[in-house]
């Protein structure tokens, strides 16, 4: 088992030598065999972006990395550092590249590298290695996948060159092939060697399957001694790595490079189970298994696995929201479900020194972050949620097509409350009478949110439903659909009404909706048309009061995707509204001053939430404090990053 590279930005915070060394260490303390860093730049033109230190040549400070590798040798397990040029993905001004084409994601044009400039890159890699070794690393990855430049020169897409470093194929691979020879050649044959390469690349103009498998079987020959297999360019218009991919997707890729080459081969992207890995294994697909997000869910993935614990694994739900959306927002790196990771340093991990007895109203992902957090840490916690079963709001997100995901966090909860002895009493509300007999030392109130209900004459009308009744499954809308509201739940509901929940768990269903070819097609970029099997049960028209742009606070790894699904769907949108009355007819609304009516049958009501502070409310009256968290705090969004962050936070300090 292989952490893959994630890029945390840690190193720009301050004590960045304690806070890697404890993220790192924590991991190889969890079983992990091998971990591979977050990238480093051979040289500054190729960081991520202005503010990232993440570079390893002569003029940064090593002191970081020999405490990273110290940490992960004294757990036992072994650490190779990646070393990433970021081409013309990188964000700085001077950003290079094979040629001047702009990436689509970054607002820098790269300036075109001369013939003699790459030779000093190759150079600039071989120095990076000896440096890496010589703090302390087992090895070094290259990264030659997702569109950074090493994957910029093998790729047609953009390399439009006539020296020796384009034209034909020979000239595309020789990059790779070179930094590869010299870095064996310089640090020999103990030194692990690492190539990554972009199995699929999912780009018009990519390189075809027989042009990926040449690169493998070139860099084995030059001395690589494994392969990790990356999949598509970060400006692929298919999704690689978010919820909607179902696990193992791209398993086809990873084959192609198995049957090629002799070295052992990583698989990588959506594992996030322990049965899929071990499948991936018995079938002969790959011989390690890579995973990054992960172990920022749980760090201690690898360990439960060996203990016959696998049901306590905090699963990775794939959401980005912590991790990547972060990470390409020039923020550091977290995880929704386990906010301690990279703040291994703020969290307390140790026994309380005083034992508690807790009453913790609500079991949404806030209550059940609290409730599990104080419990381990030895208090006595009764949790009370008056539905019948632990999740809130997440019951809802998990019904959704590409979230199903969210279950496994409810799993993890459950087994784990079960585990460190909360008393979970379910099936019942809690009330003020009954919390204030308890004599608790501290009450938390979880106790979420109610769904907003804007000011529109009509709103009481029979064809107006909340999004909370048509997710739980309650009312089933006519075939003609207005949505008021066009944040996240609005557009989740949308996709609950139009997407289908298969595409998020059938790899076959996935591969052809989004257009991605048989593996031996010998289609460039593994490129197809995409196909839809079913029809949307839903015409659906989405309003929102702004003028502007529908969907801006979506994620910014996973919000195109969501966007791109509902455009397929038919799903029309209408922006700068505003909400005249709703009758009989249906939604009637204004936009620049022309007055307009919807016809429809059904009118879903996504237009934010509220505070449920009632049983705060009954409590301070009898003079009983009580703490609030998650969405009984804070309505304004449903933000379950910051509520599970709080309640972690709360639980770890009383």
């Amino acid at each position: 088992m292989v952490m893959g590279a994630i890029h945390t930005r840690l190193e720009t915070l301050d004590r960045p030598a304690e806070r890697l060394a404890a993220f790192y260490g924590e991991r190889a303390r969890g079983g992990v065999g091998l971990i591979i860093t977050g990238a480093y730049s051979p040289h500054p033109d190729g960081r991520f972006d202005a503010h990232d230190s993440g570079v390893m040549d002569d003029t940064h400070e090593l002191d970081t990395h020999r405490a990273m590798c110290e940490a992960v040798h004294e757990a036992g397990s072994s650490i190779v550092l990646q070393l990433l040029h970021g081409g013309r993905y990188a964000k700085v001004p001077e950003c290079v590249g094979p040629s001047a084409q702009r990436a689509s994601i970054n607002r820098y044009a790269p300036r075109v590298l001369d013939t003699a400039e790459i030779w000093e890159i190759i150079d600039q890699y071989v120095h990076a290695a000896e440096l890496a070794r010589g703090v302390g690393y087992d090895g070094v990855e290259i990264m030659g996948s997702e569109g950074y430049l090493i994957n910029e020169f093998v790729s047609p897409r953009t390399n439009d060159r006539t020296d020796e470093f384009g034209g034909d194929l020979d000239g595309r691979l020789r990059l790779p092939v070179e930094i590869v020879r010299r870095i064996r050649e310089r640090l020999g044959p103990d030194f692990l060697l690492i190539y990554r390469i972009s199995s699929t690349e999912l780009v018009e103009d990519g390189m075809t399957g027989d042009e990926i498998t040449e690169l493998a079987r070139r860099v084995e020959a030059a001395g690589a001694d494994a392969i990790n297999t990356g999949i598509g360019w970060h400006e692929s218009a298919v999704p690689t790595i978010a919820a909607s991919v179902p696990r193992a997707a791209w398993a086809f890729a990873v084959r192609r490079i198995k049957a090629a080459v002799s070295v052992p081969v990583i698989a990588s992207n959506r594992i996030n189970d322990p049965d899929v890995g071990e499948a991936l294994l018995e079938d002969g697909t790959a011989d390690l298994v890579s995973m990054a997000r992960p172990l920022l869910a749980d760090p201690d993935f690898a360990l439960k696995v060996r203990t016959g614990r696998a049901d306590e694994i905090n699963t990775c739900i794939a959401c980005n929201q912590a991790c990547l959306d972060r990470i390409f927002t020039d923020r550091t790196a977290s995880c929704m479900v386990n906010p301690r990771a990279g703040r291994e340093l703020e969290f307390l991990t140790e026994s309380a020194a005083v034992r508690k007895r807790i009453g913790v109203v609500g079991g949404g992902p806030a209550g059940m972050a609290f409730a599990l957090t104080a419990a381990e840490r030895g208090h006595a916690v009764t949790l009370y949620d008056a539905a019948d079963e632990l999740g809130g709001q997440w019951n809802l997100a998990k019904v959704v097509p590409g979230k199903s995901e969210f279950d496994q966090s409810i799993r993890y909860h459950r087994v784990r409350l079960q585990r460190v002895g909360v008393d979970v009493r379910l099936g019942k509300p809690v009330d003020a009478d009954e919390l204030a007999a308890e004599e608790y030392d501290e009450i938390v109130l979880a106790t979420g949110v109610t769904p907003r209900r804007p000011e529109v004459p009509g709103i009481d009308h029979p064809k107006v439903v909340s999004y909370v009744e048509v997710l739980s499954g309650r009312v089933t809308p006519g075939p003609r659909v207005a949505v008021i509201g066009a944040g996240g739940i609005g557009f989740d509901t949308a996709e609950f009404l139009v997407g289908n929940p298969r595409s998020s768990l059938d790899s076959q269903l996935f591969l052809r909706e989004w257009g991605v070819a048989e593996p031996d097609s010998g289609r460039r970029g593994d490129l197809a048309e995409s196909s839809t099997e079913t029809r949307p049960a839903h015409d659906i028209t989405m309003f929102q009061r702004k003028p502007e742009a529908m969907g801006r606070g979506l994620g910014k790894t996973t919000g195109w995707i969501l966007r791109s699904r509902l455009r397929k769907a038919g799903v029309a949108e209408v922006t700068g509204a505003q909400y005249d009355r709703i009758d009989d007819e249906g939604l009637h609304y204004t936009v620049a001053g022309q007055t307009h009516v919807h016809e429809c049958d059904t009118i879903i009501v996504c237009a934010g939430q509220e505070s449920n502070r009632a049983l705060h409310h009954a409590l301070a009256e009898r003079g009983i404090e009580t703490r609030l968290i998650g969405g009984a705090n804070i309505a304004a969004e449903l933000d379950a990053v910051g509520a599970i962050d709080e309640a972690t936070r709360l639980a770890s300090a009383i």
